[in-house]
């Protein structure tokens, strides 16, 4: 049952709280299977943190819905184009507040949560601005801004393509967390179909489910540009 945002999982009439804590992350929407995430997560009375893009515009309305339903609505830039943001800091942060505007316009207020795309620990940044992530991760501190990377991945978007293979990467990586910051993507139609069974095993299992927040548990990869 769900108390103060907090999932609990009854066994034998008492409750039972393993201690571990997961944060279920989705990148890049929101898209086509946003809707029916958000079905699922609601039917479980679980809450993610949705890091959310502009490139699928129609479904901007996605993060309205996310936001009122009580979820984490950060932010994942506009573009998501490694040549568009990584080609400064000036360029990155400029796209940034394209997208901080659109969730003004969803939600009435800013958000100070995001993830970088590609991580923090990306490469690919290399290719058009050289150390641009170190100057990034610096002027988000000062900023006040609050940047998350993860420490258990769905692959979902790597080799990973099917329900099954997420699921398996999912319950296989959260054993050996205490939190475990879980990265998915609601564009992929397998990581939605999984997340019901998903869900189901970690309540069976006694894990809470949380959203990130400002100054909360965050995971930072090592940064390599």
């Amino acid at each position: 049952y769900a108390k103060g945002g907090i999932t609990y999982t009854l066994k034998g009439g008492k409750v039972q709280n393993n201690g571990k804590i997961i944060y279920l992350t989705f990148d890049d929407g929101p898209a086509a299977y946003t809707d029916k995430l958000l079905g699922i997560l609601d039917k479980y009375g679980v809450k993610a943190t949705f890091f959310v893009t502009n490139c699928y515009p129609k479904y901007r309305y996605d993060i309205r819905k996310e936001y009122n339903a009580g979820h984490a609505v950060a932010l994942h830039t506009f573009t998501h184009s490694y040549a568009t943001v990584y080609k400064s800091t000036s360029a990155y942060w400029n796209d940034f507040e394209k997208m901080e505007q659109i969730i003004v316009q969803e939600t009435g207020r800013r958000s100070t949560l995001f993830r970088f795309p590609g991580g923090s620990s990306n490469t690919v940044s290399r290719r058009y601005c050289s150390g641009v992530m170190t100057a990034l991760t610096k002027q988000a501190g000062q900023k006040g801004l609050s940047y998350f990377d993860w420490n258990v991945d769905s692959d979902d978007a790597g080799s990973t393509r099917t329900s099954s293979g997420v699921y398996n990467n999912i319950v296989s990586g959260v054993r050996y967390q205490k939190q475990s910051i879980v990265l998915c993507h609601d564009v992929k139609r397998y990581t939605v179909d999984a997340m019901d069974s998903v869900i189901r095993w970690c309540l069976q299992n006694g894990y809470t489910f949380r959203t990130l927040q400002p100054g909360g548990y965050t995971v930072h990869q090592r940064v390599a540009n």
